[in-house]
């Protein structure tokens, strides 16, 4: 992936604001989930509240490395943890980080001038319910003075797949890629088949979704139209699945099985996730790089 397409602070400052746009939009829409009536097992409970904190990423030579904001919903009646981070990035990529990216792109000058910026929104939910499947999004811009490009996804993890919840998650997500491109559902779906294994236990995270890196079509609108349908898309289609299961009821064994599950989804985060080794690399806040992690997990 090589282009000359100019990309400057102003597309930046679009990103970035979409990012944190999106970040209010799902926030307020799961604390409408958090007070319906009868939301389930926990309707008792006072319902739940996202906590912000703001983070930041320290840079070596003691610049100032950007940061973000990190929202955090904990023991709601709906969501047991959900996290929704905004960051926004930048500096001088260390060596270690330098050769990540480089072992995937051929990026112009980046040694001799390894300045970059990034900005992004990355969700976790993790939810009470076993019937309803926890869930991952996330989009970002990566930017360096030789080329930038978008990437991200989303991707379902139930407890016990239900074909009805697969089937409405991953058309939704196709025809957000239909409408960009008629190739990028098949693509993105098996990239994400592929990145979403957990290569030591030989099973999926999850039943997938997308999963899209380096997009770059030279046509920075057309990439960033198709970045935020990804957003919308995955907001209107998580949502409609959670109302659908959190009044259900659901037994001891479930819940023992959702513990076990989301032990599966620590390993993968911690030993293959890219944004998790990313953030590690370039000295952001591990607590908000480490958001991913479940409440409560158990390894049999």
């Amino acid at each position: 992936m090589e282009t000359r397409e100019i990309v400057g602070d102003s597309e930046k400052q679009i990103a970035k604001e979409w990012f944190e746009e999106l970040r209010d939009m799902i926030c307020e829409d799961f604390e409408k989930i958090e007070i319906l009536k009868d939301s389930g097992e926990f309707s008792s409970r006072p319902p739940g509240k996202f906590e912000k904190k703001q983070t930041f990423r320290k840079s070596k030579n003691g610049e100032d490395g950007g940061g973000g904001i990190m929202s955090v919903m904990r023991d709601g009646r709906v969501f047991e943890k959900v996290g929704v981070n905004v960051s926004t990035v930048y500096g001088n990529l260390e060596p270690l980080a330098q050769k990540s990216l480089s072992s995937r792109h051929n990026i112009p000058g980046l040694k001799e001038d390894p300045q970059f910026w990034a900005s992004g929104i990355s969700l976790v939910a993790h939810m009470q319910s076993p019937k309803t499947p926890a869930v991952h999004m996330n989009t970002r811009m990566f930017w360096t003075k030789g080329m930038s490009w978008f990437g991200g996804g989303s991707d379902l993890n139930p407890m016990v797949e239900n074909e009805e919840d697969t089937r409405y998650f991953h058309n939704e997500l196709k025809k957000v890629c239909d409408k960009a491109d008629k190739e990028y559902y098949t693509k993105f779906k098996n990239w994400a088949d592929e990145y979403f294994m957990i290569k030591h236990w030989n099973e999926p995270r999850g039943v997938g979704g997308i999963f899209f890196d380096d997009l770059n079509t030279e046509n920075w609108q057309k990439d960033f139209t198709f970045v935020k349908s990804v957003g919308r898309a995955f907001l209107d289609t998580f949502s409609a699945i959670t109302k659908h299961h959190m009044k259900k009821p659901w037994t001891s064994e479930e819940r023992e099985w959702q513990l076990i599950k989301r032990g599966r989804y620590a390993e993968f985060n911690l030993v293959y996730d890219r944004g998790t080794q990313f953030g590690l690399q370039t000295g952001h806040n591990p607590e908000a790089v480490l958001m991913s992690l479940p409440p409560i997990a158990k390894w049999p």
